[in-house]
C-alpha cells in the first residue's frame, strides 16, 4: 500500500520547489534527503567559528522570477542584495591594469575604451545581440520540451518552439544558431579584439563546462549565464542575505506549510520498480518507502545507473546514462579571511564596488584556454580561473565583526585524475595553487587567511551527489539540452520507468538555482496525476 502520492529523493532547491507545488495541488509528498540539512548545493554552513558561507552555489542571479512568485519565498524570508557592480578582473599587478564590467552600458563603455576604442564602440551591438537571444531563451525555461518520436502533444510543443524561432528575424535566427553551436571565443571575436574583454566574457562561456572557450557549444554555456535577474533588473547578479541557504529554507518552509514531510539523514539505495513501475524507494537502513509515483531530483546518470538496478532498465538507455557527460572541472574553497584583498591593479583593502562584485582570475581568453590545457595534461591548471566573491561585505552576519568570508569557484580541474592519482591525495596541492593564483594579483591574500574549506571534484560528489563534481548534472551540450535533456525521448521529465519523473537540473533547462526543473516536472506530475496515470 502506498505510503504517499509523490516521493521524492532529494531535499534540492529543485525538489523543494517541486515538492511545494504538488503540494498546493491536494498531492499528499513525502522527501527523502541524505545529508541532515535540506538544500542539497545551496545551503549555508560554518566551516570556522564564527565564519559561515555557501558551501557550494554561490550567487543568485538565474532563479526564476515565477517560481520565486508562486512560492511567495520573499514573504518567507528571503531577501537578496545586487552586487555594486557586476564583475572585475586584475588583469595584470600596476596600477590600472584591471577591467570592471558595470551594469551601466554607457560607464562599461568608457572602462572598454580604455583597453580598446573599437571594443568599446561594438559594445552596444554585443548586448543587443546576448538580450535578445536572452529573451528567446527566457520564453523556453519553463516550456515542456518535446519528446523525439513523441505523440501529439509532443508534435504541438515542437511546433509552438519551431513557430518561436520562425517569427524571429533572419538575422536573430542566425544568432540563435551561433550562439547554440559555436564556441564563446569565436561568437565573441566577431564583437572583440582585445584578449581580455574576449576572455571577461567568454569566462561564462566556461563556467560549470570543463571546456575551452574555443569548444563549440561553449557559446550556449554563455548565454546560459546571461538569461537571469535580480529584484525585477535582467541581467543583474546578486547575494541571498544568509547565503545561498536562505533560499532553500524560505523553499523548505513552504513545502512544509503545503503538508510536505522532509526526512532527512536518509539514503536512498535503490529505487524500487515492480511490474515497471516505479512504487517507491529502499533506504541505506533497508527501509522501503512505498508512493504511487517517485520524483528524483538527483544527477540522472546517478538515478538510472545507481538507483535503478540491472533489468529494470532497457540496456540501450543503460548504455547511454553510462556515457551521459558529466563533469565540470570545478573546485570550490570557502576561506576565512582577517581582511579583505588588496589588488596591486586596485590598490585598497577597505571595501570597495570591486570587492562586491565577482572577482575574475583569467585575464585574457589565452589564460582561459591554458587553464584548459593544463588540466587535460596534468590534472588541474597550474594557472588556475578563480572567481572570488566576498558576500561579507554585502552581508555582516556571516563574519565576526572586522572580518570576511570569501568564495573560490576555481575552474580546470580534472573530475578524474590519472596516474594513480585521486583528488584525497591531490587536494591539499591544488588548494596551494589556487591561494597562489590569487595572492599573485592580491599580495595580502596568503597572510589574511584564517582558515579554509576546500572541495575538489569528488569532495563535491560525495557531499552533494554532484557526480564528477558536475554542478550542472551534465554537461550543457547539444546533445544534452532541451528535446535531448537527459536523452532523446525522455526530456518531459518523465523517465523510461513508469512512474518515475525527473525534477533536478539534469533535466530541461539545466543547471543552476533556477527552480525551473522543479516547476515544470510539477506541471508534468500534475498532469498525469490528474489523468490517472498513476
Amino acid at each position: 500500500m502506498a505510503e504517499t502520492d509523490i516521493l521524492i529523493i532529494g531535499a534540492g532547491h529543485n525538489g523543494l520547489v517541486c515538492a511545494a507545488y504538488l503540494a498546493k495541488a491536494g498531492l499528499k509528498v513525502r522527501m527523502i534527503e541524505r545529508r541532515h540539512i535540506v538544500g542539497g548545493a545551496a545551503v549555508t554552513e560554518e566551516f570556522h567559528p564564527g565564519f559561515r558561507n555557501s558551501t557550494a552555489s554561490y550567487t543568485v542571479s538565474l532563479l526564476n522570477p515565477k517560481v520565486i512568485a508562486d512560492l511567495d519565498l520573499h514573504a518567507n524570508g528571503l531577501k537578496i542584495v545586487e552586487r555594486d557592480i557586476s564583475n572585475f578582473w586584475p588583469l595584470g599587478t600596476k596600477p590600472g591594469e584591471y577591467l570592471k564590467l558595470t551594469f551601466d552600458p554607457a560607464r562599461n563603455a568608457e572602462e572598454f575604451a580604455r583597453h580598446s576604442p573599437k571594443d568599446a564602440e561594438a559594445l552596444p551591438r554585443y548586448y543587443e545581440a546576448i538580450d535578445k537571444a536572452a529573451d528567446v531563451l527566457r520564453a523556453l525555461v519553463l516550456d515542456i520540451p518535446p519528446n523525439v518520436g513523441g505523440g501529439f502533444s509532443d508534435l504541438i510543443r515542437a511546433a509552438k518552439t519551431g513557430d518561436r524561432i520562425r517569427r524571429l528575424k533572419l538575422a536573430d535566427q542566425r544568432l540563435i544558431i551561433d550562439l547554440f553551436t559555436k564556441s564563446a571565443a569565436e561568437f565573441l571575436r566577431g564583437y572583440f579584439e582585445h584578449p581580455a574583454i574576449i576572455g571577461a566574457f567568454a569566462f561564462d562561456g566556461i563556467v560549470g563546462a570543463y571546456a575551452s572557450p574555443e569548444t563549440p557549444g561553449t557559446a550556449y554555456v554563455l548565454l546560459h549565464h546571461a538569461f537571469g535577474e535580480v529584484n525585477g533588473k535582467k541581467g543583474r547578479w546578486g547575494h541571498a542575505v544568509g547565503g545561498m541557504g536562505a533560499i532553500t529554507e524560505a523553499m523548505k518552509r513552504v513545502a512544509e506549510a503545503r503538508g510536505v514531510e522532509i526526512t532527512t539523514q536518509s539514503a536512498v539505495s535503490e529505487l524500487v520498480v515492480e511490474g515497471g513501475r516505479a512504487v517507491g524507494v529502499k533506504l541505506e537502513s533497508g527501509e522501503v518507502v512505498r508512493a504511487r509515483a517517485v520524483a528524483a531530483n538527483v544527477n540522472p546518470k546517478l538515478l538510472l545507473t545507481g538507483m535503478v538496478k540491472n533489468g529494470a532498465l532497457d540496456p540501450d538507455m543503460r548504455r547511454r546514462m553510462e556515457n551521459y557527460a558529466c563533469g565540470s572541472g570545478t573546485f570550490r574553497m570557502n576561506v576565512a579571511l582577517s581582511e579583505l584583498p588588496d589588488f596591486d591593479c586596485l590598490p585598497g583593502a577597505e571595501a570597495g564596488e570591486h570587492h562586491r562584485s565577482g572577482i575574475v582570475i583569467g585575464p585574457s581568453v589565452q589564460y582561459l584556454e591554458k587553464a584548459w590545457l593544463d588540466a587535460r595534461t596534468y590534472g588541474w591548471s597550474r594557472e588556475p580561473v578563480v572567481e572570488m566573491l566576498l558576500p561579507s561585505t554585502m552581508d555582516d552576519s556571516l563574519a565576526p565583526p572586522g572580518k570576511h568570508v570569501a568564495s573560490l569557484f576555481c575552474q580546470q580541474f580534472a573530475p578524474e585524475l590519472s596516474d594513480g592519482r585521486n583528488w584525497d591525495m591531490c587536494r591539499d596541492l591544488a588548494a596551494e595553487t589556487i591561494i597562489a593564483t590569487v595572492t599573485r594579483y592580491a599580495p595580502n591574500f596568503r597572510r589574511s587567511i584564517i582558515a579554509t574549506q576546500m572541495h575538489s571534484p569528488l569532495d563535491l560528489e560525495r557531499k552533494f551527489g554532484l557526480v564528477g563534481g558536475d554542478i550542472m548534472h551534465g554537461r550543457l551540450s547539444l546533445d544534452q539540452m532541451f528535446a535531448f535533456r537527459p536523452q532523446a525521448g525522455h526530456a518531459d521529465y518523465r523517465m523510461p520507468i513508469k512512474g518515475l519523473y525527473l525534477c533536478g537540473s539534469g533535466a530541461h533547462p539545466g543547471g543552476g538555482v533556477t527552480g525551473a526543473p522543479g516547476h515544470n516536472a510539477a506541471k508534468v506530475i500534475i498532469e498525469d496525476w490528474k489523468r490517472r496515470r498513476f
